[in-house]
């Protein structure tokens, strides 16, 4: 069964809209996100998003990585793999 993936645009907003937005997006799907049936790609513009997002998903556990796009990036977050050293 492949992974569903979640996306969330949130181009165009401005933090701390950004990082609110996401929050509500990971703790609606945290189900998911946890057991590793989704992952969730937020598209922003914000450069501002691309630090305040990961660095809050990552503290409540999650995997992140953060792609620059040519109009946007794209912040994927998934659940973090047990194997990973933090």
């Amino acid at each position: 069964m492949r992974n569903k993936t979640i996306s969330l645009d949130i181009i165009g907003q401005m933090c701390p809209a950004c990082l609110l937005l996401a929050l509500k997006e990971i703790n609606r799907n945290k189900g998911l996100l946890r057991s590793g049936k989704a992952n969730l790609i937020v598209k922003t513009d914000h450069r501002d998003a691309t630090r305040t997002i990961p660095g809050a998903a990552s503290a409540m556990g999650y995997a992140v990585s953060v792609a620059k796009k040519e109009t946007h990036y794209e912040i994927k977050i998934e659940q973090k793999n047990e194997d990973e050293n933090t």
